[in-house]
């Protein structure tokens, strides 16, 4: 299965990929800060998941982040006191 089947006109490095999955992994890290860094949707970010990880570890992580409220904004309690888009900007790529 191609990456580039799921993402029109947007070329990836490898370090690219590599940070996608990085992000996507830590759990503190939101999908809408992976889409501000990277330029990726949710959908996408699973897309690259499912295409880079072993089945195992993609039904791992898919099951672990399935409603989790810290990897969506929209969901998180107006009390949580860490800016996931500051974390986010000491992750570097894998290269």
């Amino acid at each position: 299965m191609s990456i580039s089947k799921f993402i029109k006109q947007k070329a990836l490095s490898a370090g690219d990929i590599s940070l996608v999955i990085q992000l996507a992994w830590e759990d503190r890290t939101a999908f809408e800060t992976i889409q501000e860094r990277v330029g990726l949707t949710e959908a996408q970010v699973i897309n690259i998941m499912r295409a880079e990880l072993k089945p195992s570890s993609y039904r791992l992580w898919r099951q672990r982040v399935k409603g989790r409220t810290t990897k969506h904004r929209a969901l998180r309690h107006p009390d949580m006191k860490f800016d996931d888009r500051q974390i986010a900007d000491h992750r570097r790529a894998n290269v």
